[in-house]
C-alpha cells in the first residue's frame, strides 16, 4: 500500500501521457479510424488515475501528512522545487477529480457522438484533469500559481473548443482576459510575500504566519493581490463575467468547470488563510466579496432564460459561501462546501445537459412537460439540487450547516444572510426544474425522450454518489448528526425556497414566464446588474482611449521620427552622390579623424 501512496505524483502524469496520445488521432494525422480512439484511451488513462488515487486514499486515511521536495533549480542561492504534500484531504481531492473527469468522459462519447473534435476535446479534458491533480498535491504558493496559470490557458483553449462561431471565441477571449487581471495581481503578491517569509511553502507559511511581525499595510496589500487570483478563479464580483462566458464551450466540459475547475481557485484561498490571519481589512475584503457575489450572482441566476447560465450563476454564489467560510476562518465547511459543489454541480449540469443534447435548444422558455418523459433527467436534477441546498441528510446541509453554526455567535447578520442565499439558491433550481419538467409539453419538448445510455450512465452512477454521501461522510467521521437539531432554521430556509418555488413554477395557473411588476428590476437582474456595461464604459473604455493614445503616438511620432531619419538619410545621400570626385572619401576621413581627436583632447583634459 505505501507504494501507491509513494508514487501518488504519477497520477498527473496519466493524464498527460493520455493528452498526448491524443495527437495520434486527430483527423489532419489519421483518417481511417477517425478521432474516437482518442476519448477511449483518455478515458483508460483517467481510469488508472482514479484507480491509483483510491487505493492511495486507502492507505493514508488515518495518517499523518507526508512531505516531500523535487528540486527544479537553483540560481544564486535560490532554489525552486516543487513541494508536495501527501495527505487524506489532498489524495482525496484527487479522488474526486479523476472520479468527476471519468464519468465527464463517459457522458461526453454520448454528448459529442458526431464531433470531430474528439482528440483535441479529450487532450483538453486530460490537461485540465492533469493540472487540478498537481495542484492537489503541490505545497507551494509559486507552483501553485504557475499550475492555476496553465488551467487558465486550458479554459481558453477548451471554451474555445468550436472556434469557428464568433461567439465561442469572443467567450474564450473575455474568459481569458477576465483571469488575467486576477493572475497579475496575484503573481504579484506571490513575488511579495517571499522576502518577507523567505519560503514558499504553504505548511511553512503558516508557521510564519503564526510569529510574523511585519507592517500591517504591506502585508494588508500583499494578502489583496493573493485574494486577487482566488476571485478571478471562482468568478467572484466583479471577475465573475469570464465564467458566463464559458458556457459557449462543449457542455460535458462544462461538468468538469463548474465541479471542480472553479473551486481550484478556493483550494488556493484556503491554503493562504493562515496569512490571512495577519490582515483584519484582508479577511473583511473576502467576506464581503463572498457575500456581494453569493447574494448578488444567485439573484442573477433567477433572471436567466438560458439554462446553461443559470446554473453558472449558482456556482459563483456557492464559492461566495465558500469565501466567507475561509474570511471568518471555518475552514471545516469551506472543504465541506467544495466537495458538495463537485457533486451536486457536476450532477446537475449532466442532468440538464441530457435534456439540451436532443432538445436542441437551452432556452428555458422554450421547454417544458418533460416529467413524463425524461424522469431519469428529472430525478437526477432533483438529487443534484438535493446535494447543493441545505436539505438534510444530503452533503449540502453538513457544509451551509457548518458555516452557519460558525457565524451564528459571533456573525449574526452573515448567519441571516446564509439563510437568505440558501432559500434563494433552492428557489432558482426549482425554477429551473419547473420550467424545464413542469407544465405541459411545447414543441420543442413534444417528441423528447431519455439520451444514448452512456449520458445517463455516468448521470445516475453520480446520483448515486450524491445520495450516499452521508452514509460516507459519517463513516469516515467527517459529520455529526449533532448539527441536525442546532440547524433547524437553515432547513426551515429551504423548505421556504422549495415551496414557493413550487407554488410559482409547478402551477400550471400562473402564467409563464413570470414577469416582475417592474420592469427596470428584472432587467437589472436578467441583464448581470449590468456590470457588462458598466465594464464596457469604465475599464474597456478605459483601455480603448488608451489604445487609441497610444496608436497615435506609436504612427505620428515614433513612425513619424523614424521616417524623417529615413528621408534625411535619403536626400543627403542622393545630394552627395553628384559631388563625389577622386578626393572626397579622403577628405571626408581626414575631417572625421580630426573630429574625433579634437574630442578626445577636450575630455582626456
Amino acid at each position: 500500500m505505501q507504494a501507491w501512496i509513494d508514487t501518488i505524483w504519477l497520477v498527473p502524469l496519466y493524464s498527460l501521457v493520455g493528452a498526448g496520445l491524443s495527437l495520434i488521432w486527430t483527423p489532419s494525422i489519421t483518417r481511417k479510424t477517425g478521432p474516437r480512439p482518442a476519448g477511449y484511451v483518455n478515458i483508460f488513462m483517467t481510469f488508472l488515475a482514479l484507480l491509483h488515487s483510491t487505493i492511495a486514499l486507502v492507505g493514508i486515511w488515518g495518517k499523518s501528512s507526508q512531505l516531500f521536495s523535487l528540486l527544479w533549480f537553483s540560481v544564486e542561492g535560490l532554489d525552486f522545487t516543487f513541494d508536495v504534500e501527501v495527505s487524506a484531504l489532498t489524495v482525496g481531492a484527487m479522488v474526486v477529480i479523476t472520479g468527476i473527469n471519468f464519468l465527464a468522459q463517459i457522458y461526453a462519447v454520448g454528448y459529442m457522438e458526431m464531433d470531430w473534435g474528439w482528440a483535441r476535446f479529450y487532450a483538453l479534458l486530460a490537461f485540465f484533469e492533469a493540472g487540478m491533480c498537481a495542484l492537489s498535491i503541490c505545497d507551494s504558493l509559486f507552483f501553485s500559481y504557475v499550475i492555476l496559470e496553465i488551467l487558465t490557458l486550458g479554459t481558453y483553449l477548451l471554451v474555445g473548443m468550436w472556434y469557428n462561431q464568433s461567439l465561442v471565441v469572443t467567450g474564450a477571449r473575455d474568459a481569458f482576459l477576465t483571469k488575467r487581471v486576477g493572475d497579475l495581481l496575484l503573481l504579484m503578491g506571490v513575488v511579495s510575500i517571499f522576502p518577507l517569509a523567505g519560503t514558499w511553502n504553504f505548511h511553512l507559511l503558516a508557521d510564519w504566519a503564526e510569529k510574523a511581525e511585519v507592517n500591517p499595510v504591506v502585508i494588508t496589500l500583499i494578502l489583496l493581490g493573493l485574494l486577487a487570483g482566488p476571485m478571478g478563479k471562482c468568478a467572484q464580483f466583479p471577475l465573475h463575467l469570464w465564467l458566463d462566458e464559458a458556457m459557449e464551450g462543449p457542455l460535458p466540459s462544462t461538468i468538469l468547470r463548474n465541479g471542480v475547475v472553479v473551486p481550484t481557485g478556493a483550494w488556493v484561498l484556503i491554503k493562504i488563510h493562515p496569512l490571512l490571519q495577519l490582515s483584519v481589512v484582508a479577511q473583511q475584503v473576502a467576506i464581503a466579496i463572498g457575500a456581494a457575489t453569493a447574494l448578488g450572482t444567485v439573484l442573477i441566476a433567477i433572471g436567466q432564460i438560458d439554462a446553461k447560465r443559470a446554473l453558472s450563476y449558482l456556482v459563483s454564489a456557492y464559492m461566495g459561501l465558500i469565501f466567507m467560510a475561509v474570511g471568518t476562518g471555518s475552514i471545516e465547511s469551506a472543504y465541506l462546501l467544495m466537495l458538495s459543489n463537485a457533486l451536486g454541480a457536476g450532477l446537475l449540469v449532466m442532468a440538464l445537459g441530457s435534456i439540451i443534447s436532443n432538445n436542441i435548444t437551452q432556452d428555458l422558455t422554450l421547454l417544458g412537460g418533460l416529467w413524463s418523459r425524461r424522469p431519469i433527467s428529472g430525478l437526477s436534477f432533483l438529487v443534484g439540487m438535493a446535494g447543493l441546498g441545505a436539505l438534510p441528510p444530503f452533503s449540502g446541509f453538513w457544509g451551509l450547516s457548518s458555516l452557519y453554526q460558525s457565524l451564528q455567535a459571533s456573525r449574526p447578520g452573515l448567519a441571516v444572510l446564509v439563510l437568505v442565499i440558501n432559500a434563494l439558491l433552492v428557489f432558482s433550481l426549482v425554477r429551473v426544474f419547473g420550467l424545464v419538467w413542469g407544465g405541459k409539453p411545447k414543441q420543442m419538448t413534444e417528441r423528447s425522450v431519455e439520451p444514448l445510455w452512456l449520458m445517463v450512465l455516468p448521470m445516475t452512477v453520480l446520483a448515486g454518489v450524491v445520495l450516499h454521501t452521508p452514509q460516507l461522510w459519517t463513516g469516515m467521521g467527517l459529520i455529526s448528526w449533532q448539527s441536525f437539531a442546532d440547524s433547524w432554521v437553515l432547513l426551515l430556509s429551504t423548505l421556504v425556497g422549495i415551496g414557493l418555488g413550487a407554488y410559482i413554477y409547478l402551477n400550471e395557473g400562473i402564467a409563464k414566464p413570470i414577469a416582475l411588476p417592474s420592469r427596470f428590476i428584472q432587467d437589472f437582474f436578467t441583464y448581470d446588474f449590468y456590470t457588462p456595461q458598466l465594464y464596457k464604459f469604465t475599464v474597456v473604455g478605459l483601455v480603448d482611449i488608451f489604445s487609441r493614445l497610444m496608436y497615435w503616438f506609436d504612427r505620428f511620432f515614433v513612425d513619424g521620427l523614424g521616417n524623417l531619419f529615413g528621408i534625411v538619410t535619403i536626400l543627403g545621400g542622393e545630394s552627395l552622390k553628384y559631388s563625389t570626385f577622386g578626393q572626397f572619401q579622403l577628405y571626408m576621413l581626414t575631417m572625421l579623424l580630426g573630429v574625433g581627436l579634437l574630442v578626445f583632447l577636450v575630455f582626456r583634459t
